[in-house]
C-alpha cells in the first residue's frame, strides 16, 4: 500500500482533528506491529485509532480484589475477541483474598517480572489464554490503549503488552509468538490480558500447550515524540510454562462449503463463541497437485493435508483479501488474515447469516470496509457466498 493510500485511510479513520505528526507516527508504529504479528489490512489502522485518537491516559487503578482465576471476567468486553468467557473457560490457577495462589505450577518469574496463567479456552482452531503479568519495578500506567471495536462510538478499549517467544502443542515442532497480551491495567505493576494463539491444525480432545518466553515489552505514552516508541520497555528472560487445555467443541459449527471460482476456493467456514475462521486455498496451486503429484504424495502418506503437501513440495497458498457481514449487515471485527486463513471476531454479535465476500484485490476490500454490505464493488468480488449458520 501506498504511503499516500495509508494516509488517507488514517485520516478519515481517526478521531477529528489529527496531525500529520500523529499519522506519522502511527505509521512507524503499525510497520512495528506488523513485525510483531498483532494486526494486518485496515485492521491496523483500526488498531492504532486509540493510540491517536483518544489520546494517552492513566487507568483507575483498581482494589486489590482478587484477580487471578477471573481474568476473562474482566477483560472480555474490551479484547478484540470479546464476549462471554463465563463457564466456557477452565480455570488453571486462582487467587484469595490476600493474593495467596492455589498452585504455582502455572506461575514463572524471571528478571523481577512474574507470568501467571490463569484461565484457558480452547475451540479447536485457536488457544484462549489469561495471563497475569506482575513486575515490582515497572509503572504499567503509562500503556496506552487502542481501539478493539469497529467504531469508536463502541468505546471498546483495550491495552497491549509485547510478548516473544515460540509455543508447541504436545511436542510438536514451535512456533513463533504473533499476538500480544491484550487486556487492562490493573495498578502500576499489574497487567491483565488474553494472549490468542492460532493452532496450525484443527485438534480435538484435550492437549498441552507449552510457552516459551523470552521477551516481555510495552509502549510508554510519554515517548510519543520519539522516533521510535514501540517496546520501548523490554525485557529479554525466560518465563517457560506447560498448560494443560480441554477442546470445547459444543458451540463450535463447521459448514462445508468447496465453492471455486477464479483462482480461489472457499473451503469451509467455521463459527466459535468468539471467532469466524473462513477457509481458502488457491485453484492454481490446487491444479498442480491434481497433476499427478497429490497421488504420488498420497500414496507416501494417506493423511497428508494439501498444506503439508504443499510445504513438501516448497510452495505456500496466497492469501486473499476477506470481507464478513453478518445478517444485519454488520461488518466482522478482522484481524490478520495469512494465506489458508481470514480470522474475524464476533464481539457478541448475533451469527444467523453470514455474507463472505473473498477479493483479489486490496484496494476493492477497502472500498467494501468502508462502504459496508451494499459496496458497488461487490459484484467485483471473486467470490460472494451466503451462508445461513442457523
Amino acid at each position: 500500500m501506498t504511503d499516500e493510500k495509508l494516509d488517507q485511510i488514517l485520516k478519515q479513520a481517526l478521531a477529528p482533528e489529527v496531525s500529520d505528526r500523529e499519522i506519522q507516527v502511527c505509521k512507524r508504529r503499525m510497520g512495528k506491529m506488523k513485525k510483531f504479528g498483532k494486526i494486518g489490512k485496515v485492521a491496523a489502522a483500526a488498531a492504532v485509532i486509540g493510540i491517536c485518537g483518544l489520546g494517552y491516559f492513566n487507568p483507575v487503578l483498581a482494589a486489590k480484589i482478587p484477580l487471578i482465576g477471573k481474568i476473562f471476567e474482566k477483560v472480555e468486553d474490551h479484547i478484540t475477541y470479546s464476549g462471554d468467557y463465563t463457564d466456557k473457560q477452565t480455570v488453571l490457577t486462582k487467587e484469595d483474598d490476600v493474593g495467596n495462589l492455589d498452585t504455582l505450577d502455572y506461575s514463572v518469574t524471571d528478571k523481577g517480572i512474574t507470568l501467571t496463567a490463569s484461565e484457558v479456552y480452547c475451540d479447536g482452531y485457536s488457544i484462549f489464554l489469561t495471563v497475569n503479568v506482575e513486575a515490582e519495578e515497572a509503572d504499567f500506567t503509562h500503556i496506552p490503549e487502542h481501539y478493539t471495536g469497529r467504531n469508536i462510538a463502541d468505546n471498546q478499549t483495550a491495552a497491549g503488552f509485547y510478548i516473544g517467544g515460540t509455543w508447541s502443542v504436545d511436542g510438536n515442532s514451535p512456533e513463533q509468538l504473533e499476538n500480544t497480551l491484550e487486556g487492562k491495567v490493573i495498578d502500576s505493576h499489574t497487567f491483565a490480558g488474553m494472549l490468542k494463539v492460532n493452532l496450525a491444525e484443527k485438534v480435538a480432545g484435550s492437549g498441552e500447550l507449552s510457552l516459551n518466553v523470552n521477551g516481555l515489552g510495552y509502549d510508554d505514552d510519554r515517548m510519543l515524540d520519539r522516533e521510535e516508541i514501540t517496546a520501548s520497555h523490554w525485557t529479554d528472560g525466560s518465563w517457560n510454562i506447560v498448560l494443560p487445555f480441554e477442546v470445547n467443541e459444543a458451540d463450535v459449527k463447521t459448514i462445508e462449503v468447496g465453492e471455486k471460482k477464479g483462482n480461489i476456493t472457499l473451503s469451509n467456514v467455521v463459527i466459535s463463541p468468539y471467532q469466524v475462521i473462513v477457509h481458502t486455498t488457491t485453484k492454481g496451486k490446487q491444479r498442480e497437485l491434481t497433476d499427478g503429484r497429490r497421488e504420488k504424495l498420497l500414496s507416501k502418506d494417506p493423511d497428508l493435508t494439501d498444506a503439508e503437501m504443499f510445504e513438501i513440495l516448497g510452495w505456500s497458498y496466497e492469501p486473499c483479501q476477506t470481507i464478513v457481514f453478518n445478517q444485519d449487515g454488520e461488518m466482522l471485527y478482522p484481524d490478520t488474515e495469512i494465506a489458508g486463513r481470514a480470522g474475524f471476531a464476533v464481539q457478541g454479535k448475533e451469527i444467523e447469516t453470514l455474507h463472505i465476500f473473498i477479493f483479489d484485490n486490496f484496494d476493492d476490500w477497502i472500498q467494501m470496509e468502508q462502504e459496508g454490505l451494499n459496496s458497488s464493488v461487490a459484484d467485483q468480488a471473486v467470490i460472494a457466498k451466503e451462508i445461513h449458520v442457523e
